[in-house]
């Protein structure tokens, strides 16, 4: 018994005391990267007005931030395997604070998409290292856990709380404040990393694959792309072709490059691994369909029930707090005597539960019967799935690997709201005309047929949304089949 004992205190007094304080920096730096990506979405109109921007153009403000961020994530992921993790999220941040600041003074619609663009790409440093740094600085299942379940919490109510903070921020600043509210976020979390988080060097082997970076970050822009183009010029326009006939090329090229690479960009063993691989699928479907309900209870809440951005932003907050519960309640509690599979199966149940009442919405739904309930089974559906994603995809990963797995998961993330966003809103928009067109005999009542049109639209993509949720859970059942990480660690 006493050898146990002092054995348990010379492992613990390796451990950083201060590493919760850590957690606080690495989850703050996460937030800003996650809120920025919907944060803006509420202050469009604004901005749009402001600064004169066509409706043609205005997309570029979301689309130069995705396409940045998704494309250049596996080189960020590497970047920071190279050089260390804490100096890549040290640098992320300052970069991160100075593109928002430049947004945020913008005087015109090309300077606002630049700094944009700038932002995704500092990002695209910031979120792998973020996650690399969770990886190495919690090492102790129950610890991780936790950890991992507040990172969780974040990754997946994120986006809801950017509708609240950027209401708020329009309604009774400015839209510029959209942008600005990042510099003080990052300022404390600098400083907190300076102080707080220590980056274990082990860069043996870690060498720049530049013909991998150009051929994945290629494929990565192409794809994101081709899908936020086919969602305003359609999916047989020559240019969307075009673009996934390039992303399919250069990434099939990518996979070729990295089995011949002396040091590969993403190493396929990576990938290759089962359980990483389903939950880097499981991930992007999950992420496809939030993404469809955010895109379409923002509008429905705003245009059809008339909500102001304020009220709008409110409206998410059961769904953000049923995530927080989800992840660090729920899932954190079980995942150490539970395999991930467990989680994430009923998570993905409960979530395509949620939507499914959600097809049920009409012109004159009532918030507290009708989609209060839907918001509580999808938030704690997905704070169940992503927290052991998380935890399991950056599972025994080489130090030297985590930065890229980390960037990996993060990828599956922005190309699951690419895609989620593109075909869910072409559904939507499709259903909604040939509803409008059917129904509207009456001219007198054309103004009530559009209303009805466009809550058919949003119900029919709703469906589909609730079919690829429930897809994300045979996934996880079928692929995922590692044992409860106390039951891995006790060999």
């Amino acid at each position: 018994m006493s050898h146990a004992r002092t054995g348990d205190k010379a492992v613990s007094s390796d451990v950083d005391p201060r590493r919760w304080w850590g957690l606080v920096v690495i989850a703050l730096a996460q937030l800003m990267v996650v809120l920025d990506a919907t944060i803006v979405n509420i202050a469009l109109p604004s901005a749009q007005e402001d600064l004169g921007m066509s409706d043609g153009n205005r997309q570029w403000v979301i689309t130069a931030y995705t396409l940045a961020f998704g494309g250049l994530l596996l080189l960020g992921g590497r970047i920071s395997d190279l050089v260390g993790r804490k100096l890549t999220f040290v640098v992320g941040l300052i970069g991160f604070a100075a593109a928002s600041a430049l947004g945020g003074a913008a005087g015109g619609p090309g300077m606002l998409f630049l700094a944009r663009a700038l932002q995704g790409v500092f990002a695209a440093l910031l979120a792998p290292s973020a996650l690399s740094l969770l990886t190495t600085t919690f090492t102790d299942p129950k610890e991780r856990g936790k950890a991992f379940g507040i990172y969780g919490a974040l990754a997946g109510s994120g986006s809801a709380i950017g509708f609240i903070v950027g209401g708020v921020l329009t309604e009774y600043l400015n839209w510029r404040w959209c942008l600005y509210v990042n510099i003080p976020i990052a300022v404390v979390a600098v400083l907190g990393a300076l102080a707080l988080l220590h980056d274990p060097r082990d860069r043996t082997g870690v060498r720049l694959d530049v013909p991998g970076a150009v051929l994945g970050c290629g494929g990565l822009v192409a794809l994101v792309y081709g899908f936020s183009e086919a969602e305003s010029r359609g999916w047989t326009d020559a240019l969307v072709l075009a673009l996934f006939a390039a992303a399919v090329v250069l990434l099939a090229a990518f996979v070729w490059w990295q089995t011949r690479a002396p040091v590969p960009l993403l190493p396929l063993h990576v990938v290759r691994d089962r359980n990483r691989a389903g939950c880097f699928l499981t991930m992007m479907l999950a992420v496809i369909g939030m993404f469809g309900l955010f895109l379409f209870m923002t509008y429905y809440l705003q245009v059809i029930l008339g909500y102001s951005p304020v009220k709008t932003g409110l409206a998410f907050l059961p769904l953000t707090a049923a995530i927080i519960v989800g992840s660090t309640q729920i899932s954190a509690r079980l995942l150490q005597h539970a395999a991930p599979r467990a989680l994430m199966v009923p998570g993905m149940v409960l979530a395509a539960g949620g939507m499914v009442i959600l097809t049920q919405m009409t012109v004159d739904s009532a918030y507290a019967t009708e989609i209060l309930p839907a918001l509580i089974l999808m938030g704690l559906g997905m704070g169940l799935t992503f927290m052991p994603v998380f935890a399991t995809a950056t599972a025994g990963v080489a130090p030297r690997d985590s930065g890229v797995t980390s960037a990996t998961v993060n990828t599956s993330q922005q190309v699951g709201g690419s895609i989620g966003t593109a075909l869910l809103n072409t559904i939507a928009t499709t259903s909604s005309t040939s509803y409008v067109a059917a129904h509207l005999t009456d001219p007198s009542r054309k103004a009530a047929v559009v209303r009805e049109g466009i809550v058919h639209g949003y119900t029919v993509a709703i469906w589909v949304a609730a079919g690829v949720m429930a897809l994300a859970g045979v996934v996880a059942g079928v692929m995922v089949t590692a044992p409860a990480p106390k039951r891995a660690a006790a060999p």
